[in-house]
């Protein structure tokens, strides 16, 4: 017997986890059949593929045991592929959440036998340095389906996956691990086993696992409830991608994926004539891959008993258009069309050394591809007939026939021509088709293919083909194959251009990344490019021109209205030019036309050969930008929702802005940092203040690049990068000495206690707070500084278990805040006293200061200050046995930080968790 793929699992939970997510999709009960004297689970045909769940008999037994249970699946089965599917550790909740699926791209294999003590009584762990890689072919079906895999269900990530027998439940140990292998993004006992026994028996094998537990040594917690939605979790992806991916044992026969061709030739190559008399003149096609949908529509479109005349194939240049056609072409039954025809209208080509005419095959418009029609039907009289007396003449010679017609490239023609063409098709005697391929788009009477990108798979699948005769393409790591993909959005021609420039004689290009940095500057008779927009540029009317312009600002959809903004147009005038470009395949629009991309390189080459529109469009961009940001930004709270509505069109100005003059981007670091800050949006924090700074520094701007280092130190403070606050801190402080701006000589120590308390050396951190108080009330004795001051210091001291010192100085910054009447230090200060009071466990207190905090908060539209103390009301509110309260304040600090994308979002979820727990227990 055997099967395309076994699932394995370690626990009677992700075995329950599996068979529930199977029988929902199914809407039947699995049921367990016996193989070999042992009990299996048949869970069906998904996709074409055979899938057999491996029962649970092994508990947490970890690789040894787990190495059995698939060797003798292996045996009984002889799955092509064997997944393995369940629950595992995580190695950061700030940055991870329960649920979260981890897909490995790789295992690192610890021995577990020699994990002990060292000298110093620490556990100690001596790695194998094993490495092994998951199958290649499953690791692309897997990334190929997260594309398509709905986000918000779970967040799914791909990387290097820690195995090993010891149960890792100990925050010294886990710290341990990740020290070893920092990239590590999770880990489990396991897949050891399942790499060992694949190995041995030359099988593919891939580990799929979600996050139930951090192994910090609070495995009990929510044990159950965490373990149920992890294995749900990672059941639910990997059914998702056997629904996307064929897993199909290539070598064992089955159903066709194209509805009535049957007995579909291994290879794609077809005769010049058939054995049963038919004729092809279809060119050669020695290899293609995926594009499995649209053949299927191609296949139905071109069924007898469909009513139109078959298919027009239509997408932006190097897309594939061609090579689907032919395929199609070559899979087409014979009993149904023995007859196959293929015309082309495209008059040049793109080689490795660059775009070459095409002289001797020109059908350059209607009559002479009608006429060459005929010539292939046998009919060369037809040539010497009148030209409008041909399109009948050879509509006759096709009545009885049947006859597959593939046309070519067909936006060559003129638009009369096409018009022409469109018509002769529609009256094709019946047994007749036709696919047609162009780049401009037309309502017609055919089924029409919108060919978009290759899936992942299916590029790295063709990144492979072409390996073979590329050496230096061979020696490409996974990830650069998937920057290939990423920089050349899936278009296969570029791909192979790229590819083709590797290591050609005269090229100084040998790795990807080198022939990528050459695409965007090639030589005009060397340029895909050019090759594939070139000929349009002269088509683009004045309004086109302006919202193509305004387009390659942007690196994801745009609203119509900020595009027609942009582009000085109004609004109609904006959509009926983005909806004309769009029907070309120039852009990519939603469903609604309501928003509008344009693919990374057509905006490079837009940008090289339009530079006065894109220059125009970038000065409305960033006037726009910086108004709003000067009127919505600086500590406007209230009004970061405007920001955060805009937030495309901001980040589209960022770039800009760096390139433009030194004092207008200071003064927008200026009124966008706190945006930043408390919005989540870290990665432009960071990336914005260190060009910035640079930006400053050559300038001569010492003052501004101080303060720049210091808001770079505050994102890596928000993430926890100790080192990198600390050399900040004193980067700033240098930079403000040069600048002679002593009194932010404070803020530079700030910065440093803000470095010391993450390293968690309260001591240091008091100091350097108290150096910085002292320096603030040398200016005046009571200021909003001085309340800051006091604030980080109650911190500090409440890290260090001083709570009386902490709670006295919480009060002395709240005094001033109040006297001042500084709401928002109110809010901060109110919240503060909470959360001790919460670590006291004065219950009742903390409620009373978390209500107000979460009050004050509102006032001033703190979003970060509102989700931390909701957090704290509602752990109040469960204390006190109130659960019912506390759940929508959990809910909405959960709601908050998802919104913030917050580091705090895991420690909302854990309390969150708690509160339903609570509730479910008291119920029962």
């Amino acid at each position: 017997m055997s099967c395309d793929v076994l699932i394995i699992t370690a626990t009677e939970v992700e075995s329950e986890a599996v068979l529930q997510v199977f029988k929902e999709a199914t809407g039947e009960a699995v049921k367990p059949v016996s193989i070999d004297k042992r009990m299996y689970h048949d869970l069906g045909i998904v996709n074409g593929a055979s899938v057999y769940l491996a029962q649970s008999q092994m508990g947490s037994g970890g690789p040894g045991a787990s190495q059995q249970t698939v060797q003798r699946g292996i045996d009984a089965l002889k799955p092509s592929s064997v997944i393995m599917v369940g629950i595992a550790f995580g190695i950061n909740s700030k940055k991870q959440s329960i649920g979260d699926i981890l897909v490995s791209q790789q295992l690192m294999l610890y021995d577990l036998q020699r994990v002990g003590r060292s000298k110093e009584g620490q556990l100690e762990i001596i790695l194998r340095g094993d490495r092994p890689r998951a199958s290649s072919r499953l690791l692309n079906f897997f990334q190929g389906a997260h594309l398509h895999w709905d986000k918000s269900k779970a967040k799914v990530r791909f990387g290097l996956v820690l195995s090993g027998e010891k149960l890792v439940d100990n925050i010294d140990f886990r710290d341990q691990l990740k020290a070893f292998e920092q990239e590590a993004i999770g880990g489990e006992m396991e897949g050891a086993g399942l790499y060992v026994a694949s190995y041995d028996e030359n099988t593919d094998w891939i580990l799929v696992k979600a996050i139930c537990d951090w192994a910090d040594g609070n495995k009990k917690r929510n044990k159950s409830k965490y373990q149920q939605k992890a294995a749900h979790n990672s059941a639910s992806f990997v059914l998702h991608v056997l629904t996307q991916a064929s897993f199909a044992n290539k070598e064992e026969p089955r159903p066709s994926l194209i509805r009535e061709w049957p007995n579909v030739p291994p290879a794609p190559e077809v005769a010049e004539r058939s054995s049963d008399g038919g004729r092809s003149s279809l060119p050669h096609q020695p290899y293609f891959f995926g594009r499995d949908k649209e053949l299927k529509i191609i296949a139905d479109a071109l069924l007898p008993e469909s009513r139109n005349w078959g298919v027009l194939i239509d997408g932006p240049g190097g897309i594939g258009k061609t090579s689907l056609a032919i395929r199609a072409g070559h899979l087409a039954p014979s009993e149904h069309f023995p007859l196959k025809i293929f015309l082309s209208a495209k008059v040049r080509e793109m080689t490795p050394a660059g775009e070459q005419p095409l002289e001797d095959y020109l059908l350059p418009n209607f009559i002479s591809l009608i006429t060459e029609l005929a010539r292939e039907l046998g009919e060369g009289e037809i040539a010497r007939m009148a030209p409008n007396e041909r399109a009948n003449e050879v509509r006759r010679a096709l009545t009885g026939k049947q006859a597959l017609i593939i046309i070519d490239n067909i936006e060559t023609f003129g638009e009369h021509e096409r018009v022409r063409l469109y018509q002769f098709l529609s009256r094709l005697p019946g047994g007749c088709k036709a696919i047609v391929t162009s780049r401009r788009r037309s309502d017609i009477d055919a089924r029409i293919i919108r060919l978009d990108r290759l899936l992942v798979n299916e590029a790295l699948d063709l990144m492979n083909e072409l390996s073979k005769n590329n050496r230096h393409l061979a020696r490409a790591s996974e990830t650069e194959r998937h920057d290939l993909y990423a920089m050349t959005n899936g278009n296969p021609l570029l791909i192979k251009w790229v590819a083709s420039q590797m290591g050609r004689e005269g090229s100084q290009c040998r790795t990807i990344a080198e022939a990528c940095e050459f695409m965007k500057s090639a030589p005009k008779d060397n340029d895909p490019l050019e090759y594939i927009f070139g000929d349009l540029l002269d088509t683009f009317t004045a309004n086109e021109t302006a919202v193509l312009a305004a387009l390659t600002h942007f690196t994801q959809p745009a609203k119509v209205e900020w595009i027609a903004e942009l582009a000085g147009l109004s609004r109609p005038a904006a959509q009926t030019a983005l909806e004309d470009l769009a029907d070309r395949a120039l852009l990519v629009s939603d469903e609604a036309t309501e928003s509008f991309f344009l693919p990374p390189l057509a905006a490079v080459f837009l940008r090289r050969k339009r530079p006065e529109a894109v220059a125009a469009t970038g000065n409305r961009l960033t006037n726009h930008v910086y108004a709003l940001v000067m009127e919505n930004g600086y500590q406007k709270h209230e009004r970061f929702p405007n920001l955060e509505n805009d937030w495309p069109t901001i980040a589209a100005a960022l770039p800009l802005f760096l390139q433009g003059e030194n004092a207008r981007l200071q003064r927008f670091c200026d009124a966008m940092f706190t945006f930043l800050y408390f919005s989540g949006h870290l990665d432009e924090l960071t990336s914005l203040s260190q060009k910035a700074e640079e930006k400053a520094l050559a300038a001569g701007d010492f003052q501004n690049a101080g303060w720049r280092a210091y808001q770079l130190g505050c994102s890596y403070y928000w993430r926890g990068q100790v080192s990198d606050v600390l050399i900040c801190a004193t980067r700033c402080e240098e930079l403000w000495q040069k600048a002679a701006a002593t009194r932010q000589k404070a803020t530079a120590i700030r910065l440093r206690g803000l470095g010391h308390r993450l390293e968690k050396k309260y001591p240091a951190a008091i100091t350097a707070f108290q150096e910085a108080l002292a320096l603030h009330r040398t200016q005046k004795l009571e200021s909003k500084e001085v309340a800051g001051s006091l604030n980080d210091l109650a911190g500090a001291e409440k890290l260090s278990g001083d709570y009386a010192a902490a709670e006295r100085d919480y009060l002395e910054a709240l005094r001033i805040a109040k006297k001042l009447k500084h709401d928002e230090g109110v809010a901060t200060y109110t919240g503060n006293l909470a959360e001790l009071a919460l670590e006291h466990k004065n219950w009742s207190a903390a409620e009373t200061l978390a209500r107000e905090a979460v009050s004050l908060g509102e006032t001033i539209s703190r979003q970060e200050l509102i989700g931390y103390y909701c957090c704290i009301l509602a752990q109040a509110l469960a204390h006190q046995g109130r659960l019912q309260e506390s759940l929508p304040y959990a809910r909405r600090a959960v709601d908050v930080f998802t919104r913030l994308r917050s580091p705090n979002l895991g420690w909302a979820q854990d309390v969150l968790e708690e509160c339903e727990e609570g509730m479910r227990l008291a119920e029962n």
